[in-house]
């Protein structure tokens, strides 16, 4: 596999940690839980996994078994925000999916969780977007 494919294969691979996954494998057994870890041979770690049985807090599956992974849960619209934001600040916007964030003005960085680095009147303005846009995320989920 050429790095460029094996690179963004890993991409997004990573972009599914921290996110709630549906895995079916390969003996027909079903689990839902947020992924915690995953490699490139799909062995994974679910937290609070559903249709391990009770009290397993954590599932380790074997790549091997893994069938299929599914998102579940509607993904962040990261470029949406970038849009929306360049809107405000036109040509100072530059968006980074490779590590899941947006850089305002070379100096205030947004990611998913909102405004994570940046001060001052033009990063309080990125944090109102930002919230703006979450209030119309949330109603969409």
């Amino acid at each position: 596999m050429s790095s460029i494919i094996q690179r963004k294969y890993s991409e997004e691979l990573s972009m599914l940690i921290g996110k709630i996954v549906a895995i079916e494998t390969s003996d027909g057994k079903n689990y839902q839980g947020e992924l915690l870890a995953i490699d490139e041979n799909l062995n994974l770690i679910l937290n609070n996994p559903i249709g391990a049985g009770e009290n397993i807090y954590k599932l380790i599956i074997n790549g091997e078994y893994v069938k299929e992974i599914k998102l579940i849960e509607k993904p962040f619209q990261l470029k949406a925000l970038a849009e929306r934001l360049n809107r405000v600040f036109p040509g100072m916007v530059k968006l980074r999916e490779d590590i899941g964030t947006i850089i305002v003005m070379d100096k205030i960085k947004v990611t998913e969780q909102g405004v994570i680095e940046g001060a001052g009147l033009a990063a309080e303005r990125v944090k109102a977007v930002y919230e703006e846009f979450m209030k119309e995320y949330q109603k969409g989920k």
